[in-house]
């Protein structure tokens, strides 16, 4: 198994639309049975999401393994999504992701990363509270529970 030391972080283009989208389907699939549909992040629009948002990309070897997509507002930033590829999940891909936000926050002067993720998502939820997330508020949404979160950086 490779080590997360060799993830590289680039910029995504628009020409990453169709790697980005099916990234996110593989990803999200073994939710769906969790909550009975497809997580809205499996039904997005990444042409226009990548006019709209920054996306950041972890590759290995070249290949698409993972993304994150922000959207900056002026007293944080808006974690929209953070995707990796099944076969690359459990191996520190997600953290370099968040890693990779928060530093680009702290650079532009942003001291507050924000995110929601479904509460029935229970590994999600752990990794950010890992990764020093906090819960905000949970709110039900589409016979589930939405859960805020957010941390505050230095």
């Amino acid at each position: 198994m490779s080590v997360v030391s060799s993830i590289e972080l680039r910029p995504a283009t628009p020409a990453d639309a169709a790697a980005i989208k099916a990234i996110v389907r593989a990803a999200y699939a073994k939710w769906v049975p969790v909550i009975g549909r497809e997580p809205l992040p499996m039904r997005a629009d990444y042409d226009k999401a990548l006019q709209d948002h920054r996306f950041d990309l972890a590759l290995e070897n070249g290949r698409i393994v993972g993304l994150i997509e922000t959207i900056p507002h002026d007293d944080h930033v808006w974690i929209e999504n953070v995707a990796v590829a099944p076969e690359a999940q459990g191996r520190g891909i997600g953290k370099k992701l968040l890693d990779s936000a928060e530093r680009r926050a702290v650079e532009t002067g942003c001291r507050e990363l924000r995110l929601l993720t479904n509460g029935a998502f229970d590994a999600n939820v752990r990794l950010y509270r890992r990764h020093g997330y906090a819960i905000d508020r949970e709110e039900p949404f589409m016979n589930g529970t939405t859960v805020y979160m957010s941390k505050r950086l230095a």
